[in-house]
């Protein structure tokens, strides 16, 4: 029976879609349904899965390195993100402006954020060296403190937050394409109507990159929850680095799975953090309603 047009060119879509969709199966699908399995059995990849039902989730919860991760990741997440966010709109509008070899500065400010996370942690292990560091250099020549960036439990979590900042290019850019989208009526505007420069930032500005707030966030978070690259080089591969300052949930995570080979318990920790994942996502786009406008609103 010959096949009409329209499911030829079903059929022939689908053959074009056929690599995606079986590698979406292959590695993403299936290995979530067992990962979810293997949360509920004792698993050390050499010998056939035993279930043991909850135990896993109950360890965890008696557990002190989980919530020593926990609270080292929750740092990160609610401590650098919004730091970040302030930074990457800072540099946007800095990048924003009408100056002379602005492409140049622009180009500048993003070249970090393509460097590789292990070339730019290696980096930062010499720039964070207390001894010979040139940030402690900097510092010691100006006659300030000069702390001990990787070894003092106090300043291991800055440490990482002042890495974080120097790939802040990426938002930025963003922000900055938000920022040119904003028609030029609305600050003509606000100066007829005697507003400062304050006022077009608080009631035109931020407004209208409300939305890009709101994905730079999300994504801000959900990437929090996954560092890992960073901790690991800075820290040598130890596990958490000085008094476990630097331990957190994905290092914990990578350590039951490939070192301990606890693969039922790192599997019920995947899943305990992509339950915290899901609920502070739902939870940020519930309240975005209230702070999030979109074009006509």
């Amino acid at each position: 029976m010959a096949l009409s047009r329209s499911q030829r060119q079903f059929w022939l879509g689908l053959a074009f879609a056929a690599p995606y969709i079986i590698g979406f199966l292959l590695f993403t699908v299936i290995p979530f349904i067992q990962s979810l399995y293997y949360s509920f059995t004792s698993y050390d990849i050499f010998s056939p899965p035993k279930w043991v039902g909850f135990d896993n989730y109950i360890k965890i919860f008696q557990d002190d390195r989980f919530y020593k991760s926990l609270s080292n990741t929750f740092y990160m997440a609610f401590i650098y993100v919004p730091i970040s966010l302030v930074v990457n709109l800072l540099i946007a509008l800095l990048l924003n402006l009408k100056v002379k070899g602005i492409a140049v500065y622009r180009t500048i400010y993003y070249l970090p954020t393509v460097v590789p996370g292990i070339a730019m942690a290696i980096l930062w292990l010499w720039i964070l060296n207390p001894d010979v560091g040139i940030l402690n250099t900097i510092l010691r020549s100006l006659n300030l403190p000069d702390p001990a960036w990787l070894i003092d439990p106090d300043f291991t979590k800055p440490s990482l937050i002042i890495m974080g900042l120097f790939g802040a290019g990426g938002g930025a850019l963003i922000y900055l394409a938000a920022l040119q989208g904003i028609p030029k009526e609305f600050y003509e505007a606000a100066s007829i109507d005697g507003a400062g420069w304050w006022h077009k930032f608080r009631y035109i500005i931020l407004p209208a990159l409300s939305p890009i707030t709101l994905f730079l966030l999300t994504m801000g978070l959900i990437g929090a929850f996954q560092i890992f690259t960073e901790a690991f080089i800075l820290t040598g591969g130890a596990l958490g680095g000085p008094d476990q300052s630097m331990l957190f949930y994905a290092v914990y995570l990578y350590n039951e799975a490939f070192v301990n080979l606890n693969m039922g318990y790192a599997s019920a920790l995947a899943w305990i953090l992509f339950i915290i994942v899901v609920l502070i996502t739902i939870l940020i786009f519930k309240t975005s309603m209230r702070w999030v406008y979109y074009g006509g609103e």
